[in-house]
């Protein structure tokens, strides 16, 4: 599903063609999302101008003020877009047929439009009228993976007395947000600590050098615009090439890279894991 750089490099890819434009006409095809989409969502948005995007998690959390709706009773509000499993969102322009699973359009009045695609409609677009970080579902994660607000005195400091294994300890949105089953993987192969160790019984140290890991291997996959499964791909269309650097997520079976060892499968969390029982202990 998309992470956290998947969710960010949809950001950064849409944004030139979004921020500042005005909203002519939303359409819904499909409104039965994992959340269903909002009854009057073209009336609140029909006029207004999109801000600056910002993203929180896993979440796209998109801006709008000014003008005037067809209700007339447009207010300041955001827009919380959330991927889901599938999906994706990408510019286009009008008069492009929509596909199969194109759900919702936001078309824009130079003639350009924001197009969400989800085949699992796990994704959901909703409406806040109120203050964003408010929201039930932002209200309770933890800090962002690139904040100074996440290090390895934070994971040490929460750990204490856990004996959930480490990997779904790194996953877990209250200890930090955004570490997704992709790159806690990659994480904890950098760091050299085997996912199945209790966090509770991983020292100051090694949590230094895994806060690091995943710092280091979320930016590099930002910049390298996410990890490519299934059919994700950026906001304008392109594929991400993170995947070509995976060291352990999805090669069960095939030789670490490191040290030649078979990497093995394990499930944590019902999440699958795959490490190297020599690099990582």
């Amino acid at each position: 599903m998309p992470e956290l750089p998947e969710v960010e490099t949809t950001r950064r890819g849409i944004a030139p063609h979004v921020e500042g434009r005005e909203i002519t006409e939303v359409i819904v095809r499909q409104p039965r999302l994992r959340v269903p989409v909002p009854a009057d969502l073209a009336e609140r948005l029909v006029g207004a101008r999109i801000g600056t995007l910002a993203r929180r998690a896993k979440y796209l959390l998109v801006p709008l003020a000014g003008g005037d709706s067809v209700g007339g009773n447009l207010a300041g509000g955001t827009l919380l877009w959330h991927l889901g499993m599938s999906g994706s969102l990408r510019i286009t322009r009008v008069g492009e047929l929509p596909r199969k699973h194109d759900h919702v359009d936001l078309v824009f009045e130079d003639g350009a439009l924001l197009r969400y695609h989800d085949p699992r409609r796990f994704g959901f677009v909703d409406w806040l009228a109120g203050t964003p970080e408010q929201d039930p579902r932002l209200a309770r994660l933890g800090p962002e993976p690139l904040s100074e607000a996440f290090d390895g005195a934070r994971l040490f400091a929460l750990s204490r007395g856990r004996r959930v294994a480490v990997k779904p300890f790194l996953m877990d949105n209250a200890v930090v947000v955004g570490v997704g089953n992709i790159y806690a993987s990659e994480a904890l192969f950098m760091a050299g600590i085997d996912p199945r160790r209790a966090a509770g019984r991983i020292s100051r140290e090694r949590y230094d050098r895994l806060a690091a890991a995943a710092r280091e291997v979320l930016a590099a996959a930002i910049t390298q615009g996410g990890t490519t499964l299934r059919d994700f791909v950026g906001g304008t269309g392109e594929p991400g090439y993170f995947k070509q650097r995976l060291n352990v997520y999805g090669r069960h079976g095939q030789p670490c890279r490191q040290c030649g060892a078979e990497l093995r499968l394990v499930t944590l969390g019902q999440r699958a894991s795959v490490y190297c029982p020599h690099c990582q202990t």
